[in-house]
């Protein structure tokens, strides 16, 4: 199917923006803060896989349920709001997920930190193994 993956890419987008203005308008402390990553749309636009974030960060896993079951109960009011604001034959449906990505690329570099400082601690010259 030539052209599918632009057209989903187009149609991705327009639900990545209408969903982040309509979760900001939601009024459940469990979304508040919510930012919607990214949105990955099957080629026949039955299904949407949306990916969120804290904007602080959430690492706690409870606290990502609780983001996730959020979504969850709005998800039939957001599809039925942004269905009519897109002009789209059918409207996906809604999954979310919580984007690990960016929690992840902390992670490495703390650890990258951790390990840079600990090479600066090493004395120059120090005690070693010899390299042969």
């Amino acid at each position: 199917m030539k052209g599918g993956g632009k057209r989903t890419g187009r149609v991705g987008e327009a639900l990545r923006s209408e969903l982040a203005s309509e979760i900001r308008a939601l009024n459940d402390p469990r979304v508040v803060g919510v930012i919607v990553s990214r949105v990955e749309i099957d080629p026949d636009l039955s299904h949407a896989k949306i990916y969120v974030r804290h904007d602080l960060g959430a690492s706690d896993p409870a606290a990502r349920r609780e983001i996730l079951r959020g979504l969850g109960a709005a998800s039939g009011r957001l599809r039925r709001t942004i269905a009519g604001n897109l002009s789209l034959r059918s409207m996906p449906e809604l999954h979310f997920f919580y984007d690990e990505a960016l929690d992840e690329q902390r992670r490495i570099e703390e650890i990258l930190n951790e390990i840079k400082n600990e090479e600066g601690q090493k004395a120059p010259g120090g005690s070693g193994t010899p390299t042969s």
